[in-house]
């Protein structure tokens, strides 16, 4: 089939990419159905906070531990191939997870270990898929398919815990159930997936290769300039991960006050991701970047001065419909400017910014607010926000002055 044929706006249509995204959509919303019975049954059963945070730890270690091995088995390997082993492994621990709840042999010991090879897997798949994608994609279309990505891998964020909340409230084997069968579902969707080329002859093993990555990052201006900015952004602009203690102390809202608080950046990011996919970013990209992380910072702000629920969830909905500008553009600028040999390896560090950002701003905001109070958390990550886009466009002249993301 000739791409060249394919109208512009028709990603879902071409050859390879709806296989793609049926295997990230059905096995993100098997994550989180796992995610979330997992989480409420370690709590059930120990009533312990930081038992939680377990959770959370154990999903988070095997990625920093993993991330140069997972960039170089990346590049050296098949890609279909590793996200059919990760979907594999993953329906077959959500397998045993369901048998393990239905004979009630599932404890919180049981549950880490669980969590570790989900996270171990997650994070072989996630920068695995991410560099498969331009291999999929002609260079031209590749903006329209980051963006149409995330409006759908947004929709399973969305729909994922609450699916997962309601199957373990029918019946707590459910979810895992459910989920072994979704895995199973986008293993053969990944391995179905029809490539665009061949990919170019491997290099060997070397420890220069292994971390190429990084330096490959440190020697891009506009990437090393994007991806930190990412990562300054979401660590200093962490606010939602106050949200129960806006809720409850300021807002006064209530679960029901949580739940639409929970979802307003993920629908705001939706919403956006559906403009982006139909009206991709066609000049000033660089700008547009930088001004839309700007613009996070200061619905950051409104967010932690806002007394009504109204206006929070308003600020929230920009807040994610902004993040997501930034989202789109990095990827498309990752994916661009890195050589196909080379994807693995960067989106590994890639994976590993993000994931790293993430964790430790809700550190820093629940560290921030327990000393300062959540008001004062809020404002001070979106002044620091805005401080570093004002930092990052002189210190990277360059990234300001990206024009494109057509290849």
């Amino acid at each position: 089939m000739d791409t060249s044929q394919v109208p512009q706006g028709s990603v879902l249509r071409h050859p390879g990419y709806l296989n793609f995204a049926a295997s990230r959509v059905f096995s993100s919303l098997s994550f989180q159905c796992v995610a979330i019975a997992m989480g409420w049954m370690i709590y059930d059963q120990t009533h312990s906070a930081f038992a939680l945070a377990l959770v959370g730890l154990c999903q988070f270690l095997p990625m920093v531990a993993l991330t140069f091995v997972v960039g170089h088995v990346a590049d050296r390997f098949d890609r279909r191939r590793i996200g059919l082993v990760c979907q594999v492994i993953e329906a077959a621990v959500s397998a045993l997870l369901a048998v393990a709840t239905w004979q009630n042999w599932l404890t919180p010991p049981g549950i880490l270990v669980a969590v570790t090879v989900m996270g171990a897997t997650v994070a072989f798949e996630r920068p695995t898929m991410a560099a498969l994608l331009p291999s999929i994609m002609p260079t031209s279309m590749l903006q329209r398919a980051v963006a149409t990505s995330t409006s759908l891998m947004q929709t399973a964020l969305i729909v994922g815990p609450s699916l997962g909340g309601l199957l373990y409230g029918l019946d707590p084997v459910a979810p895992f159930a459910v989920a072994a069968v979704l895995f199973s579902v986008a293993s053969i969707n990944v391995i179905s997936i029809r490539m665009e080329w061949r990919p170019s002859k491997r290099e060997p093993v070397t420890l220069t290769s292994v971390f190429a990555g990084v330096s490959f990052i440190k020697s891009r201006p506009v990437m090393l300039g994007t991806i930190s900015l990412d990562l300054f952004a979401v660590l200093l602009g962490g606010a939602t991960a106050l949200l129960p203690m806006f809720a409850r102390d300021i807002l006064h809202a209530g679960p029901w006050g949580l739940g639409l608080l929970r979802a307003a950046p993920a629908i705001g990011a939706l919403a956006m991701s559906v403009v982006l996919a139909r009206r991709p970013l066609t000049s000033k990209v660089g700008f547009k970047m930088l001004c839309a992380v700007a613009v996070f910072g200061l619905a950051t702000i409104v967010f932690a001065l806002s007394t009504n629920v109204t206006l929070s969830i308003v600020a929230l909905l920009v807040v994610g419909a902004s993040d997501t500008v930034s989202v789109v553009v990095r990827s498309s600028l990752v994916q661009l400017l890195t050589p196909d040999a080379m994807r693995g390896r960067v989106n590994a560090v890639n994976s590993l910014f993000i994931g790293t950002s993430n964790q430790l701003g809700e550190f820093e905001s629940g560290m921030l607010a327990g000393m300062m109070g959540p008001v004062a958390a809020g404002v001070i990550g979106g002044v620091g926000t805005i401080v570093v886009v004002l930092l990052w466009a002189g210190l990277f002249p360059d990234l300001r002055k990206v024009k494109t993301l057509q290849g």
